[in-house]
């Protein structure tokens, strides 16, 4: 135990063992719907969700594993969500192209990452960020969170009017989640410790218990490794300009959706220094990146980090034992699939929404009488939720902060590297 306090430097980030795995338990908790949402999606574009569901476990563990012993953080990574429907939506359905080389397209975007993450491209990139864009990601995120959980608990649902509207109060599983949202706020006010995973595992009992959800069947399935997506890579078309604008849509899409995400938990942890820069971040890239490149071989869309590692973190979390935890649970998923993928949405949507309130508390950081900072940091935290993309809050805070303080004549505040970021943006989304 001794020789993981050191290695894991767990006093040090205020922490201990139990609150380690108990974050873990809760990160993964959160993050485990991957296991059975990725199957459904890329299965679409022709792929085997048994083998999909391998790829996804395996990927995540190899990922978060590094993460944890490597960089040492408390997130999780996991196929991301968003990437995985542009991969069958947009790629495969609709340019055409078969499964197999659209992960190829994964595999050399993961291999760019590796090149950008040794050299320390990605860590300048996001340094250079103005502050106020990083303290409005994360109060975005928080407000992404939210909306993730509104969804999940159908508190949210679409409107063909108004895009969305007030979910149906007399459905049971609504209640309930209402109920968990509850419970697990004044779990917190009170202190008690495991507030989160609580909730988590009350609400999925109750579901259980009263036919809200359906309990496994069995608890445990012997797995088999992939076999048809298995280093199933396509080089045929790899180079043809088609291609070559997903490589480009994947590269710029999973590093402000990580910048993001690193970004919004890793404020939310206090790792970030008096500058708002991730000391550190360089390794916590380089597991991204080897997780996609090792997602691509087994046969899964990119791997990124994600937003729900800010339930563990709110738990306690604050060292890679928490990511180690959360890898080992993905290890154990490939065996007890049946179990986990049982807990239902309406248990993890509170967890989400409450984590998501907590992370509004940034707002109050923010100088909103500078008009400059002010309105690129309202349009980040403000399209996060409304475009459902990190990356597209991310993309708007940058180029009007750039266009404002271009016109107003305060150019000389503009670091270089945010020239370049504005400029590539506008292009991407222009003629990509």
């Amino acid at each position: 135990m001794d020789a993981l306090v050191r290695y894991f430097k767990i006093s040090e980030r205020g922490s201990d063992i139990g609150t380690e795995i108990r974050a873990g338990l809760t990160t993964f908790l959160t993050i485990s719907y991957i296991l059975f949402v990725n199957p459904q999606l890329l299965s679409i574009s022709g792929m085997p969700a048994n083998d999909v569901a391998i790829a996804t476990a395996l990927a995540a563990a190899i990922a978060t594993l590094i993460m944890g012993l490597y960089a040492n953080f408390p997130f999780a990574l996991a196929p991301g969500m968003g990437l995985n429907a542009y991969f069958t939506f947009g790629v495969v359905q609709g340019m055409g192209v078969h499964w197999s080389v659209a992960l190829t397209a994964v595999f050399i975007e993961g291999l760019i990452f590796m090149a950008l993450a040794m050299t320390g491209f990605r860590t300048k990139l996001i340094n250079a960020i103005p502050k106020a864009i990083k303290i409005a990601t994360m109060t975005g995120i928080g407000l992404f969170l939210a909306i993730i959980g509104f969804q999940n608990a159908k508190l949210t649902v679409d409107h063909p009017a108004t895009l969305v509207t007030l979910g149906d109060l007399h459905d049971p599983a609504v209640l309930l989640s209402l109920l968990g949202i509850i419970l697990t706020s004044a779990l917190i006010v009170r202190q008690v410790k495991g507030a989160i995973l609580i909730g988590i595992v009350v609400l999925t009992a109750i579901a259980w218990g009263f036919g809200l959800a359906p309990a496994p069947e069995q608890f445990m399935a012997w797995p088999s490794l992939p076999t048809e997506t298995l280093a199933a890579l396509d080089f045929s078309q790899i180079f043809t300009g088609a291609l070559v604008t997903v490589v480009i849509a994947f590269l710029f899409v999973d590093i402000f959706d990580t910048a993001g995400t690193l970004l919004g938990v890793g404020r939310l942890g206090g790792f970030l220094n008096d500058k708002g820069e991730l000391p550190g971040s360089d390794r916590a890239f380089m597991a991204d990146a080897t997780g996609t490149t090792a997602g691509s071989l087994l046969g899964t869309s990119t791997v990124t980090t994600y937003i729900e590692s800010a339930t563990g973190i709110e738990e306690g979390g604050r060292t890679g034992l928490t990511a180690v935890v959360v890898a080992i649970m993905f290890l154990l998923a490939m065996f007890f699939t049946p179990l986990f993928t049982a807990v239902p949405a309406l248990a993890t949507a509170p967890a989400l929404i409450v984590v998501g309130a907590m992370m509004m508390g940034a707002a109050k950081e923010l100088d909103w009488s500078q008009m400059e900072d002010a309105v690129p940091a309202f349009l980040t935290v403000i399209a996060m939720p409304f475009t459902y993309s990190i990356a597209h809050g991310i993309t708007l805070g940058v180029i009007s902060w750039v266009a404002i303080h271009l016109i107003t004549g305060k150019a000389r505040d503009i670091h270089p590297l945010m020239w370049i970021l504005a400029v590539a943006l506008v292009a991407f989304h222009a003629f990509l």
